[in-house]
This record gives C-alpha cells, structure tokens and sequence, in this order.
C-alpha cells in the first residue's frame, strides 16, 4: 500500500522532488497515515476473512464500502491536522492506484486458490466424526490452499483384517493405501489413535517429505474452535493447567483490575446520563439484577442497566431476548443496540465476580439445561466468566443447545490457547462488532 502511494508522489513530482518531500516534508509519515486508515478499514470491513474473501461479489461490495470510508476518515482527519496532508494530486493518484490494484490483486488471488494444482494434497486418515468435519471446513476455506482429495478410514480392509496382520504387513498396507493419494499433508483423525495404526509407516511419510499433522490442531487452526468429539484426558488436564498457573491468574486479576478502574473513570459521566434517562423513561429500578453461574459453578449477581419494563424478566422464568422484543424500553431498545447496557458489569470486574475476556455467564436453569445435554460443558466453569469472549465475537447471541454447543467449542479454544495476545484480538474484535453494531438484542 505504501509503495502505491510513493509511486503516485514519484508520477506527480518526478523522482528528485519526490526524494525531497519524502525525506524533508515527513512524506514518509504522511504515507504511512493513509495506509494505517486502509489496513484499518479493510478489517473494519472483513476483507481478511475467509468466508468472506470465497464470495467475489461481497469482495467487491466491501472493497467499495472500504474506500469510501477511507475517504471520509482522511478527509476529517486532514481537516483536523492539515499538515498530515499528502497532497490532492499526490492522493487521488495513489488511491487511483491502490483501488485498482486491491481489485486486481484479490480476484487474481481467488483465481489462483481455487485452481486445484497451485493446492497442497491432504489426506485425512481416520474415522473418527473428526475427519469430516475438518474436510468440510477445509471445502469451505479454498483460500487457505488445501485440498482434501480424500478420508482414509481403513487403510486394512484391502489387505485383510488389521489384527491378524504382521507389523511388516500394516506398514505395507498403508503406505501403499496412502500413496494412492500422493498427499503433501496427511491430518489424523483417529477414534483410538494407537489401535492398530503402524506409526513407523508414518515416519517413513514423513521422511519422504509428507507433512504429518493432529486433525484437531488443523482444524483448531482454521476454525477457532476446539472439535467437541475429538477432546481427551490430556487436553483437559492441559488446558485447565495453563489457565490455573499463578501468572495467568496474577495477569487476569492485575489486567482486570486496572482496566476496570480506568473504564469507570471513563465512562462514569456517561453512566449518569443513563441512570437519568432510564429513571425518565419507565417506572422500576436502574440496575438490573440477576444471578449468574460463575467460576466453579458459584453464584454470583451480574448488574446490568435495566432495558426492560420492570419485572418482565426474572431469574425464575428467563426467556431469551429477540430483535424486536416487546418489553424492552424506549430507552432499553437503543441500550441494547449499543451494549451500554452492559457498563454495570465494570463493578462485577472490579470486585472480581469476572474478567474482562472470559466464558459469558448464564442464569442458572440455562447451565443447568446445556449441562445436561452438552457433553464437557463444566469445563466452562474451571476460569472466570468474562464481559466478553472468543465465543462472543466469533459466534454472537445464541437461544438454542445446538447455538450453545457450538458456542463451548469456541469457548474451550480460549481456555486452552489463552494468552494476552488473544486477550487484545478479542478487544479488538470487541470494539469492531460495537462500531459496527452487529449481534444485539
């Protein structure tokens, strides 16, 4: 992006004078300013989604939608800071640039990922539910450049019955199963990973050059979630590990804390104004109330500015809210639609009841239902809830046991991949769905 915009400065000015306004008139600064608020603008807009980048017409769209909005921003801010200008001539030409080159570049790039020999070959090797839904994963995502061109479920049924054979004779039957196949990666996605399965066959793969790698990681990797049917004994005990060692729980509570107090001092004349309008507005308390289920299944009380007519929603007979519900309040509706309703929680952060990024607590017969038909649904309990998640911006609002369920299995792939770097992914993500106003009820 930034050696369009330096072409555009060379093209209008000749090579000298652009050397001098690049070095002597903070060129290079003004440069980078506008390639910060594209880079910006394109993951504002998802242009570095997958699913979005496999649909041409919505590239376009949003490509459209960026540069518009690029516009509008560098327009205020040079109003604002006039010498952060880079110059009418010089910027019309760089965007001239930099707009047909994105055009070019993405459906040159989707071109490319959909053609099946510039694709790396696996093999899924398995037949566990693991296996299918990384291939269908995978056939949704052609961007990454993987193509599946198979599962091998039995590599023995040719060749006889597994446990009657030789160890000589299961490492023959499958490495001629799998050469077939000619793949660059093969993924595991085995039910009983060591029942009959001749790892020295997939040594002699690997040295031979095929890439041999766990299904779940590959599909942890692609997706941002943990597979639900693939988890074992010791991905429990490890990832609980890592979220109960003293620095995790010193940073969470420290980072906790600090950011709590700082938002409170913030936001707090905001708060004011919407105690005020909600007192106006109906009849009923400002707060709102309501039980929660905590770390290790403790109850704790979660405060919320209240959006609804007065007791319309108590902990006994909690009914999730829709787009356009009828109990919620003239104010309620625009809090709801902003997340303002949500400010209170700062006083549950503070007090430690939650983090800031965490599992997102639910009333009581709620964890209780997804309890009783979500297998390994406890585990949410081991750490703190949070205000928000990786289960909140990846996956939104969730009613149903199918919503929920897919709703642990991102919520399980923080737990074990936590860390403070996806800690500010999940900020950052956070401060894009308020902006864009997406998943509120």
């Amino acid at each position: 992006m930034a050696a369009l915009f330096v072409a555009a400065a060379i093209a209008r000015l000749g090579a000298s004078d652009a050397v001098i306004m690049l070095n002597y008139e903070q060129g290079f600064l003004k440069i980078l300013v506008v390639s910060v608020a594209f880079i910006a603008c394109m993951y504002y807009f998802d242009l570095y989604d997958s699913s979005i980048l496999n649909n041409p017409r919505e590239v376009h769209t949003r490509l459209i939608q960026m540069e518009g909005t690029v516009c509008l921003i560098l327009a205020a801010l040079y109003y604002m800071y006039p010498s952060l200008g880079l110059g009418r001539r010089i910027f019309v030409v760089g965007f001239i640039l930099a707009a047909i080159a994105l055009l070019i570049w993405r459906h040159f790039f989707l071109i490319l990922s959909a053609l099946p020999q510039f694709a790396e070959r696996a093999l899924i090797l398995g037949d566990s539910p693991l296996g299918e839904s990384l291939n269908a994963e995978l056939e949704c995502r052609p961007i990454l450049g993987i193509r599946v061109v198979g599962q091998l479920k039995s590599f023995g049924e040719a060749n006889g019955d597994l446990r009657s054979m030789s160890n000589e004779e299961k490492i023959e039957a499958l490495l001629s199963s799998v050469k077939r196949y000619k793949p660059d990666r093969i993924f595991l996605a085995l039910s009983e990973r060591r029942r009959g399965l001749p790892f020295e066959a997939l040594l002699q793969l690997h040295g031979l050059g095929v890439k041999i790698q766990e299904g779940s990681e590959v599909y942890e990797a692609v997706t941002g979630k943990v597979p639900l049917e693939s988890l074992g004994l010791s991905w429990l005990l490890s990832s609980l590990d890592l979220q109960r060692s003293r620095p995790s729980l010193i940073y969470k509570r420290a980072a906790s804390l600090v950011l709590s107090v700082l938002a409170l001092i913030l936001f707090l004349p905001a708060m004011v104004l919407i105690s005020c309008a909600i007192r106006l507005d109906s009849a009923g308390p400002v707060i709102f109330r309501q039980k929660r289920v905590g770390e290790e299944g403790k109850i704790f009380t979660l405060y919320k500015f209240r959006t609804m007519v007065d007791g319309a929603d108590q902990d006994d007979n909690h009914r999730p809210a829709e787009a356009d519900d009828s109990r919620f309040t003239r104010v309620g509706g625009l809090l709801r639609r902003t997340r303002m309703d949500e400010l209170p929680q700062l006083f549950n952060i503070l007090r430690g009841d939650m983090h800031f990024v965490g599992p997102r607590p639910f009333v009581f017969n709620q964890e209780q239902e997804c309890l009783e038909k979500i297998p390994y649904y406890r585990i949410r309990w081991a750490v703190k809830p949070g205000a928000t998640g990786w289960a909140q911006v990846n996956r939104g609002y969730n009613v149903s046991i199918e919503d929920n369920k897919e709703k642990l299995a991102y919520d399980l792939f923080y737990i074990k991949n936590f860390s403070w770097g996806l800690d500010l992914l999940i900020f950052v993500k956070t401060i894009k769905i308020l902006l864009l106003g997406r998943g509120s009820r």
